[in-house]
C-alpha cells in the first residue's frame, strides 16, 4: 500500500506532462473558434443570414441531397439540445422555474 501511495506524485506529474501538448493544441483552436466575432466579420454574418433567408423563401432547401438534409437536421437538433441544456443549467431545475 505504501509503495502505491509513493507512486502517486510521479503518476500525476507524468499525466500532466503527457496532457500538456494536447491541452496546448486545444487552447490554440479554442482561441480562434470560441472567440466572439470581430467587427470586420459583421458584414459577412449579415450576408450569410440574407443568403439563408433568400434560399428559404425561394425553396432552394428542397434541392438538397438526403445526406445534406440529414446533416442539417442533426446540426439543428444539436443547437436545440444545447439550448435546452443551457436552460436547465440556468434555471437549476429540469422542469419549471423556481418562482
Amino acid at each position: 500500500m505504501a509503495s502505491a501511495i509513493g507512486k502517486v506524485p510521479s503518476l500525476i506529474s507524468s499525466a500532466i506532462a503527457n496532457s500538456r501538448p494536447k491541452f496546448n493544441i486545444f487552447m490554440k483552436y479554442a482561441r480562434v473558434e470560441l472567440a466572439p466575432p470581430k467587427m470586420s466579420e459583421i458584414p459577412q454574418i449579415k450576408a450569410g443570414i440574407g443568403k439563408l433567408l433568400t434560399s428559404a423563401k425561394s425553396g432552394a432547401w428542397k434541392d438538397q441531397t438526403v445526406k445534406q438534409a440529414t446533416l442539417n437536421a442533426l446540426v439543428g437538433a444539436e443547437v436545440l439540445f444545447w439550448f435546452y441544456i443551457g436552460e436547465c443549467i440556468g434555471k437549476r431545475h429540469l422542469v419549471g422555474y423556481d418562482v
